[in-house]
């Protein structure tokens, strides 16, 4: 039975005019940000044939809160209990994939002073492309917590734009876990004074990704944290640009990112901080590690800083490299597996990315997402998670 759709669902952003092709206006590899971009499987992508939707049930945590289906990017009502969430007209912004989600959406304002609960959000695809914007407005001393779950296929495109009013607090986990096609993420955030932001991204499905992301500290003491790890395997390419701008006194940023790469896939992450003449004692921390399977694969890093002001403490590390064999040749003396051993080791470094999530069930749930992909790309059934120590490989 086909699921019921919410009364005002049409086509989001302007119709097009006849003849248009909707691949007019696609990024190109020629641009610097998108130099291991792949606007090819973008379109492949949204040329995949429509099939049945996904049961959205198995996909939301087991937690209290508000919940919300997308199906293709129009809400499900049906399965839906949004509570204080709204649907609305949203500018997707001027950004070249951003501007196509321009259209109904996803909006949560949070007053001052309150707290929200928890939203859950599960996004089915089922073939062909899909637009959905979204905002989070959050007025001064506001908190709330947003887990995103991304399965399917087809083009799932994206566009959130989130303001942190004064002391307020956001936390977001997005879940990409799509078998098939691409998911492009367009993130435009302005943290106001005292303020904190933590987005955790975890790249783990078949599916390729992009995650666009644009961070402005414009008040000061304030703190962004924005990271995730990128999983590849087969052919697969993922990628991330997040760029934050410290514009203010006193802001700290953090983007630890971590990426494994499988077989032939490539996985590339580009972070960028920028520091403004009158944006002194900033502190920013940039930590891009990759891990690579098997030498056919390939990891892209490229960590950039540009500090106009003097008084700042801004370090960046760029690594990439293959497991430890003495660390696997260990494991394997004590008589495990070499599989199991390097499924191991790699979900070490994997959850190094994942130690700022604050709420247990949903960092679990990353854990064990990580962990099936581990499985899949390895064959190699893991223990539970419990029964092994985090933390980044040697």
């Amino acid at each position: 039975m086909e699921a019921p759709l919410h009364p005002a669902a049409t086509r989001r952003g302007p119709p097009p005019r006849a003849g248009e092709d909707f691949r007019i206006g696609l990024p190109s590899t020629r641009e610097e940000s998108w130099r291991w971009g792949d606007p090819a499987a973008i379109v492949a992508a949204a040329e995949l044939p429509r099939g049945a939707a996904l049961d959205a049930g198995e996909w939301f945590l087991d937690l209290p809160g508000a919940r919300a289906v997308f199906v293709d990017g129009v809400l499900d009502e049906a399965r839906s209990d949004l509570r204080h969430v709204a649907i609305a007209q949203i500018d997707g912004g001027s950004h070249a994939l951003g501007r196509r989600t321009t259209g109904l959406g996803w909006s949560l304002r949070v007053e001052a002073d309150a707290t929200a609960e928890l939203i859950q959000i599960v996004h089915i695809a089922t073939g062909g492309d899909n637009q959905l914007p979204a905002e989070i407005v959050l007025v001064g001393g506001a908190s709330a917590s947003v887990v995103e779950t991304y399965v399917g296929a087809g083009w799932s495109n994206r566009s959130t734009r989130m303001a942190l009013g004064k002391g307020a607090k956001l936390t977001r986990a997005v879940r990409l876990l799509q078998a098939d096609g691409f998911v492009s993420l367009r993130d435009e955030v302005e943290i106001g004074a005292e303020a904190s932001l933590i987005v955790t991204v975890l790249g783990a499905g078949d599916a390729g990704t992009r995650i666009d992301g644009a961070i402005t500290v414009t008040g000061d003491d304030a703190f962004a944290e924005y990271g995730g790890a990128l999983l590849t395997r087969n052919d697969q390419r993922q990628e991330c640009a997040v760029s934050v701008r410290h514009a203010a006194l006193n802001g700290q940023s953090k983007q630890i990112w971590r990426a494994v790469a499988a077989d032939k896939s490539t996985a590339s992450l580009a972070a960028r901080v920028e520091v403004a003449r009158d944006a002194q004692k900033t502190d920013g921390v940039q930590s891009l590690r990759g891990l690579l399977l098997q030498r056919t694969a390939t990891v892209n890093l490229k960590p950039e800083l540009e500090i106009f002001a003097d008084d700042v403490k801004c370090a960046h590390g760029a690594t990439v490299g293959e497991l430890d064999q003495r660390a696997l040749f260990y494991m394997q003396s004590r008589g495990i597996p070499h599989a199991k051993a390097q499924a191991l080791l790699t979900r070490a470094f994997v959850g190094d990315a994942f130690v700022q999530i604050g709420d247990e069930t949903v960092r679990e749930a990353f854990v064990a997402d990580a962990d099936a992909w581990l499985e899949r790309a390895l064959s190699a059934p893991l223990p539970p998670a419990g029964g092994v120590g985090g933390g980044a490989s040697s």
